[in-house]
């Protein structure tokens, strides 16, 4: 029976991107204001954290947006199995937004694995990126026009086909300068590993001495991905991986 069991041997290379999408996240987010919500953010940033420092992935870095999370391995972890990688990185991320929302009824995510080279990670952020400045877009547009009495459905409908300049001229039209909001709106917000330096006891000496300490960084103020300046930002963040 165990060589029934499909994919059980399929294994990834290192390093690699595994990428969860929230399952039919439209129902769940209809409690929550738009096109943005501190709130819901917060619960996806914590559930991004969760899966930096517990999930048992040890990942190097994570990127998250809407609801949308990359997260990205350098060392092997259950043997690379494909398998076991995107069942537990999707549940856990369920379980810790069901945990940090209070949710009331199941949330699930979809998971994917995307095997790239160490160097290729800012060109997949820079596209994921990409996704989340049109998703940051096309929400404002939308609620600006449902404001307006339309159906959401008559809202997309009548988006779709506008070009980036049209949509910045149709929020700009109604006051909303799209490149002044919030950077983690148009930008997403990453996870990534840092120290900090705390006032320590040294049990030997019997004096407190300061001591250095690893911590997950959450980071709302972060580069564009595409450009020299934000590529060289990701892979210092990713130059030198280590267990938290």
């Amino acid at each position: 029976m165990k060589d029934r069991e499909i994919y059980s041997r399929l294994t990834t290379t290192l390093p690699f991107v595994l990428r969860l999408d929230g399952r039919a996240f439209h129902t769940v987010t209809s409690d929550y204001e738009k096109p943005f919500d501190d709130r819901f953010s917060e619960c996806f940033v914590k559930t991004a954290e969760s899966l930096f420092t517990d999930s048992g992935l040890s990942p190097d870095f994570v990127y998250t947006f809407s609801d949308e999370i990359s997260i990205f391995l350098q060392k092997p972890v259950f043997d690379c199995r494909v398998e076991k990688l995107v069942s537990v990185a999707a549940a856990h991320a369920a379980s810790a937004f069901t945990l940090y929302s209070g949710a009331e009824k199941p949330v699930s995510f979809d998971a994917r694995i995307v095997p790239i080279a160490r160097d290729q990670l800012p060109t997949y952020l820079a596209w994921r990126q990409a996704e989340a400045w049109r998703n940051h877009i096309n929400g404002y547009c939308q609620k600006l026009l449902t404001d307006t009495g339309l159906s959401g459905t008559q809202a997309q409908r009548k988006l779709d086909g506008m070009n980036a300049g049209a949509l910045h001229e149709l929020a700009f039209s109604r006051g909303i300068n799209l490149a002044a909001t919030p950077a983690w709106q148009r930008r997403g917000i990453a996870v990534y590993r840092g120290t900090i330096e705390k006032m320590g006891y040294n049990p030997k000496t019997g004096e407190s001495a300061p001591v250095t300490r690893n911590v997950a960084v959450i980071d709302r103020e972060i580069p564009l991905f595409k450009t020299d300046a934000g590529k060289k930002w990701v892979m210092e963040k990713i130059s030198s991986p280590t267990d938290i």
